[in-house]
């Protein structure tokens, strides 16, 4: 079969031809393979840096992905072997099946981003009709699909933070206010249209991309905001740290208000949260995608371009290998 085949850590995987999966036993089955989003993983895992690294060599990389089982059911699923080849063994009872209807490019872009926005808002801050939630670093591909989600959840109103204008203007239109907050501004603006956000609408939810001093920022704005009846606390939820992996965080700004931090990831979410998301979290949003109401801005590239597209930035946009 053809495959995206890495010969050895560090450098991209390159097209060509690798040996048909067999599956190990009956608990195995076969998938043809259709299209799979490369993310983050995917690369730490080529590049070495991730704890589940390839060991051996050659190897086909590919984390998850979306196609066909024999008897023509369109399914997600994560591969046993790697996902960005013609065929892949997955496990024979964990697999979701995929609505009629939706575009399977879109299927494989979502998985990654919605683990990454629906259980940080659901399963970690516990969203309710209503809340007020400010999305930190929401430009990015999870960014997007996090707006929708949390108007989905029933948030009453989101507001967006980035450093891309043109990006935060599109977030309007996915269900952001008009009021954006752009982190070019000097410090002192950005906490004033935080403070005033918060003034007019309390903030009851805090996901955050970002991490490092826009957090910090955002900690300043929050701090001496007394507890009302409306606003019982602030939950931060962290989930990325692409301004930075550390803060300074005072005594004095937790004792001044009331904010919760929680972080949202593998390591903190139970058995019970991924079982929740693989049987209802993610079918609902599969569901949503293919009625058009959920949607997130998709490169699409073809399998023998794999060594030339790895690595390239496409402005926000998920990276999708299509396979024939």
């Amino acid at each position: 079969m053809k495959a995206a085949v890495l010969y050895q850590l560090g450098i991209n995987p390159v097209y060509g031809d690798f040996p048909d999966p067999v599956p190990a036993g009956e608990d195995q089955i076969l998938i043809h393979v259709k299209a799979t989003a490369v993310k983050n993983i995917d690369k730490s895992r080529a590049s070495g840096v991730h704890y589940t690294s390839y060991k051996s060599f050659p190897a086909v990389v590919g984390f998850d992905g979306v196609g066909l089982l024999a008897d023509g059911t369109k399914v997600y699923a994560q591969g046993i072997t790697g996902m960005i080849a013609e065929q892949a063994i997955i496990p024979k009872n964990n697999y979701i099946t995929l609505p009629e209807n939706i575009d399977l490019t879109m299927a494989a872009a979502l998985p990654n981003a919605v683990l990454g926005a629906a259980m940080a808002l659901k399963n970690r801050a516990n969203i309710k009709t209503g809340d007020v939630v400010l999305i930190n670093g929401a430009t990015g591909i999870t960014g997007q699909i996090a707006v929708q989600i949390a108007k989905h959840y029933g948030a009453s109103k989101v507001f967006v933070t980035g450093r891309n204008i043109e990006a935060l203007q599109k977030l309007k239109s996915l269900g952001a206010e008009k009021e954006i907050i752009s982190l070019v501004q000097e410090d002192e603006e950005i906490i004033k249209a935080i403070q005033d956000i918060h003034h007019q609408h309390p903030i009851n939810i805090v996901l955050d991309y970002l991490w490092g001093h826009p957090m910090e920022l955002i900690l300043k704005s929050l701090q001496g905001h007394s507890v009302d009846s409306s606003n019982t606390s602030v939950k931060i939820v962290t989930v990325g740290a692409m301004a930075g992996e550390s803060i300074k965080l005072e005594s004095g700004t937790l004792r001044s208000a009331a904010i919760e931090i929680l972080g949202s990831g593998l390591g903190s979410l139970s058995e019970n949260d991924i079982r929740h998301f693989n049987t209802r979290v993610l079918p609902e949003m599969f569901q949503l995608a293919a009625d058009g109401k959920l949607t997130m801005e998709i490169h699409e590239e073809k399998i023998e371009d794999i060594e030339a597209v790895w690595n390239k930035d496409f402005n926000g946009k998920r990276l999708v290998i299509l396979i024939d």
